[in-house]
């Protein structure tokens, strides 16, 4: 092959998803190992600016592609992932690697034991090419700790990535693996997704294991909060994965007689206005196929208000045993040692969330209100989402300046209810959801929308998913520079 063609190859393989890659690695037509080298070359031509891959295992990968070549040119190699290189967030367990949380006293702790979702992805024959970076703890929707630094966005560096997946989002968004995987309990995969514009797909409570998550979610509500799933170029993809990922086969649903809800955009919510315009555009052309209605979600104005009361349940007690290894240490100390000698041992955003956590969590009286409040949200929503698609924006603006979102969501004054109620729906009630790019900014920054149902109508997200992505942007890969 000419130098002409071996480029216009590697092209196709970063634009390339995973369903694609795996058809063509069966073939022949590509390798794992041209696919393989091809991704680790463009990793280390864009993470010196992004800093999306904290930890790396190049040397096996490409030691495990040529096995997979091998086995392929034998007809042989089973598993819908087989010879595929793919990411992974930082959080999960990879039997041989680290896994640190962004925790500086965790540095050198590897483990021995693959989450479930990787022992999942290993046996349909995906290889890992590495970990990336995320929050502190995961607790944050910006992307920076002390122990690996702050990620990137690729459309434009001095903006952030989003969290808690933001190094898995730029990753994927510069095309550096076939696929990737998040996880997702306060919009940590959909906020990443739509400020990198990729797909990104939150599973329904309980539906995949969680088991060699970092750190482990034990409360049952906040474990029903945790959802896992893709982080990809393709609504294919995460449909793909969530086959692969789920506990139980999706069930068959009868798509024509559902119906789409497309809500105005609540006052209390406001929108940035080429999202709204954006949104109106998604709304006039499915009006065309399909019906319409726009009744809003039981509980909405509430939902932020009882996210964070989920989140605070213990008063941030289980993230703080894992972030402080001094009992004497406490998040305030070190937010003040941060603030006036910015040598904390902990990133100040961790620090500055347990201040709050522990200021709102719930008394009894507020508990006991909660639960009765959750209940009878669930009860209601599994009405109101029978046969239907929600689609709402994801957040007010595309991708802000390294900073800002972190201001909108933990600030003192609960500005979180202002902005957090389109993506904290899906989390408290537990629901599945995708999020797709539908356009960009004056600026080239992405925007997507979020179709949620739930649980058990997986499928009808991934169906009027594959209709928005064919006829709106969908992923576009971010060249760079």
């Amino acid at each position: 092959m000419n130098k002409r063609g071996c480029e216009e190859m590697k092209v196709e393989i970063l634009d390339m998803d995973a369903t694609t890659l795996s058809k063509k690695l069966r073939t022949g037509e590509i390798s794992s190992v041209e696919a393989t080298t091809t991704y680790i070359q463009q990793i280390k031509r864009a993470n010196t600016n992004l800093n999306f891959l904290v930890e790396d295992r190049f040397t096996h990968v490409l030691q495990e592609a040529e096995q997979c070549d091998e086995i392929l040119k034998e007809g042989k190699g089973e598993g819908r992932l087989f010879g595929v290189p793919i990411s992974m967030k930082e959080c999960f367990d990879v039997a041989g690697m680290k896994t640190t949380g962004g925790l500086s006293h965790l540095k050198d702790y590897v483990v021995d034991q693959d989450a479930d979702i990787v022992t999942k992805l290993r046996e349909e024959g995906a290889i890992i090419l590495g970990k990336t970076n995320t929050p502190t703890l995961c607790f944050c929707q910006e992307t920076d700790n002390k122990l690996y630094g702050r990620s990137n966005n690729p459309w434009d560096i001095t903006r952030t990535t989003g969290g808690s997946s933001g190094g898995e989002a730029a990753c994927i968004a510069v095309g550096g693996a076939a696929v990737g995987i998040g996880s997702d309990i306060g919009g940590s995969i959909r906020f990443p997704a739509h400020f990198n514009g990729v797909i990104g797909f939150k599973s329904g409570a309980n539906q995949i294991s969680s088991i060699g998550h970092f750190p482990p979610v034990t409360d049952p509500y906040q474990e029903k909060m945790l959802g896992i799933g893709a982080i990809a170029k393709s609504v294919a993809d995460a449909e793909l994965i969530n086959e692969i990922l789920a506990v139980n086969p999706l069930e068959e649903i009868d798509l024509t007689k559902f119906e789409l809800i497309i809500p105005p955009i609540h006052p209390k919510a406001p929108i940035g206005e080429e999202t709204r315009e954006l949104l109106e555009t998604v709304k006039s052309y499915l009006s065309n196929h399909y019906s319409i209605t726009n009744p809003y979600p039981p509980y909405f104005e509430k939902m932020a208000m009882m996210w964070q009361l989920c989140m605070s349940i213990d008063g941030g007690a289980g993230v703080a045993n894992h972030a402080f290894l001094d009992k004497k240490s406490s998040p305030i100390k070190e937010y003040m040692k941060e603030l006036f000698y910015q040598n904390a041992n902990i990133h100040r955003h961790l620090s500055w969330g347990l201040i709050g956590v522990k200021l709102f969590k719930p008394s009894n009286k507020q508990l006991d209100k909660l639960k009765h409040d959750l209940a009878i949200a669930q009860k209601e929503s599994k009405d109101y989402f029978h046969q239907k698609v929600l689609i709402v924006p994801v957040y007010h603006e595309p991708t802000l300046p390294h900073g800002e979102v972190y201001k909108e969501i933990f600030s003192i004054r609960k500005t979180y209810q202002k902005y957090m109620p389109y993506v904290s729906i899906a989390n408290t009630l537990g629901l599945p959801a995708l999020t797709i790019p539908v356009g960009e900014n004056k600026n080239g920054l992405p925007i997507a929308i979020q179709l949620i149902t739930t649980v058990g109508q997986e499928k009808s997200l991934f169906y009027f998913g594959r209709l928005i992505e064919k006829n709106f942007r969908g992923y576009r890969r971010c060249n760079l520079h």
